[in-house]
């Protein structure tokens, strides 16, 4: 089986598709072997990419915590959600932690109305996207993720200060640089996600290929058999691979797949 992260691993700079990933990818799937996409994307992000590639197996979004049908645009499993109050717990704490921060809720819905932000929010692919409502609206119903902007720290000194007021209640990641970190249910990453869509293939964890490029890439690496980083990644996924490949930029994942398929 395959898995791959979307942003910064199958999408370089231009955030498009290259023709020789999709090539590759087809090729992978005409040999009978599953494609699996694992990114932070919510569900309502995958069509765009999934398209193209003419996939239709399954998706692990929102960094594990939803499991997509990507055929039927069902989701399947929803792993660890967020309740209203441990959500206002961690807005607390990280009020205190990180000052001036602004929040944000992904919720399980295909509509871009589940994704809720308070104003200010910031988010650094700068989409546009989201409801913008009070924060007691944000935190008022279950999520699959916390989302937390700051327009005056980087993410990973952002991680830093989280973490350190949070101590292991929830898990804390990050896929962009700039100024955004979020928070998921303890023990739920990409690596349980994936873990999940392997056990309904029958595949085991050896028999694994995975692609990332951030942080939250990192469990997914280790857990796979062969752990592959783009050479645009972060240090910490370079440190757990088993294989760096070219960057994005440069069709790392179809540089490797394409040893085989």
């Amino acid at each position: 089986m395959i898995a791959s992260d979307v942003d910064g691993t199958l999408l370089g700079p231009t955030e498009t598709l290259s023709a020789r990933t999709i090539e590759v990818v087809q090729r992978v799937r005409a040999d009978g072997v599953p494609f699996v996409l694992c990114t932070g994307r919510p569900p309502r992000w995958i069509p765009p990419i999934a398209g193209p590639l003419e996939l239709t197996g399954y998706a692990v979004c929102a960094n594990g915590a939803v499991l997509l049908d990507i055929a039927t645009s069902e989701v399947v499993a929803v792993h660890g959600l967020l309740a209203p109050e441990l959500l206002h717990d961690l807005a607390s704490a990280l009020d205190k932690a990180l000052p001036g921060c602004r929040l944000a809720a992904e919720r399980i819905s295909a509509d871009v109305r589940s994704f809720v932000i308070e104003p200010e929010y910031r988010n650094p692919w700068g989409d546009g996207e989201g409801r913008t409502a009070p924060r007691a609206e944000v935190l008022g119903h279950s999520a699959i993720k916390l989302l937390i902007s700051h327009r005056g720290l980087g993410s990973e000194e952002m991680a830093v200060a989280a973490r350190a007021v949070l101590d292991g209640a929830v898990d804390i990641t990050y896929s962009s640089s700039g100024g955004l970190i979020e928070l998921s249910a303890h023990g739920v990453t990409k690596a349980t996600g994936l873990a999940d869509v392997a056990e309904r293939f029958s595949v085991p964890a050896e028999r694994v290929i995975a692609f990332g490029d951030m942080p939250n890439d990192v469990e997914m690496l280790q857990w796979a058999g062969h752990g592959v980083a783009m050479a645009n990644g972060h240090q910490a996924v370079l440190d757990v691979a088993d294989e760096v490949t070219g960057p994005a930029a440069e069709d790392g994942v179809a540089q490797v797949l394409e040893r085989w398929f």
